[in-house]
């Protein structure tokens, strides 16, 4: 288990609650006590994620009245179809402590679906990682590093959350979560969906599907690595960065029309990036073959 140390910048320790003893809420309760806060309770209602919650941390069970009465920051960090629920439930106790801050993790939904009562003396706030974590474990190893997308009131103490965590603040527009989630699916999810359309195709030319993905990953890491040294769009290649004309037009033949719908929509972004990219070395893109590799990808 990762004992890694971290320091708290703003120096004022805070006493927090968690409510769900999920990864995340394990995750954050073990890492702010490493920075000095101090967890006063936690409330679940699965035994098993509260005995494992117990392997890290020797924290007693509170009712939800006695968590407002005893913290300054309350984390929610339940199913996201349970957040509402959770906060409506809290409200009705009436006891929360003036100026607690109550915090959830989602990625899509606002801060503000805490706020059940306007009139409430509390601030609301979303904390959201963007990291995927597997386990308990997994995530002490990669909350260190990780980015973190705040939005809701108190951003100044959300960062300072953000930075006793040892993450990576982003401040969000107001109203922007959802896109702010739609590109988190986009850069995770789909990168699993575009790795299945690519096995597809090399079994299409007789390779395996595990035999596959185990040739894919090299490259796809390849890629990553291109991305975080070069950005965009320095880190595009292939047939269209090249402008191969005649490469593009065998790959739309030789395709299924499902995954060819699916690659001209996507050529169509990297044609785009190509024509950055040329632009970023004072280069300019042929027209003709601008002209002729839109023909082949169509307008979508």
């Amino acid at each position: 288990m990762s004992r890694r140390c971290l320091i708290n910048v703003g120096g004022d320790k805070m006493k927090f609650g968690i409510i769900g003893t999920g990864i995340v809420g394990t995750a954050l309760a073990v890492q702010l006590e490493r920075a000095g806060h101090q967890c006063v309770g936690v409330h679940t209602r699965s035994t098993l994620s509260y005995r494992r919650f117990r392997s890290y941390l020797n924290i007693e069970q509170l009712d939800l009245a006695a968590l407002l009465k005893e913290a300054d920051w309350l984390f929610i960090t339940t199913q996201d179809a349970s957040i509402r629920l959770v906060a409506e439930a809290l409200t009705r106790e009436q006891v929360a402590k003036s100026g607690q801050l109550w915090v959830h993790c989602s990625g899509s939904l606002s801060s503000q679906i805490l706020r059940v009562d306007s009139n409430y003396p509390i601030s609301c706030l979303s904390l959201h990682p963007l990291q995927a974590f597997a386990d308990v474990d997994k995530a002490l190893e990669y909350l260190p590093g990780t980015h973190f997308g705040i939005e809701g009131d108190n951003q100044d103490q959300g960062e300072q959350i953000v930075h006793d965590l040892g993450g990576i603040p982003h401040r969000l527009i107001p109203g922007s979560k959802s896109s702010y989630h739609a590109g988190a699916v986009v850069a995770s999810n789909y990168l699993v969906v575009l790795a299945s359309l690519a096995v597809e195709l090399f079994a299409q030319a007789g390779i395996p599907q595990e035999e596959a993905l185990r040739s894919l990953i090299p490259l796809m890491n390849g890629t990553l690595h291109n991305l975080d040294q070069l950005g965009l769009p320095r880190a595009l290649t292939g047939p269209i960065a090249r402008g191969d004309v005649e490469v593009v037009e065998k790959h739309l033949a030789e395709m299924p029309l499902r995954l060819g719908e699916v690659y001209q929509i996507l050529g169509l972004r990297a044609l785009d990036l190509a024509v950055a990219k040329q632009e970023l070395t004072d280069q300019a893109y042929p027209d003709e073959l601008r002209r002729k590799i839109t023909g082949l990808l169509g307008p979508h």
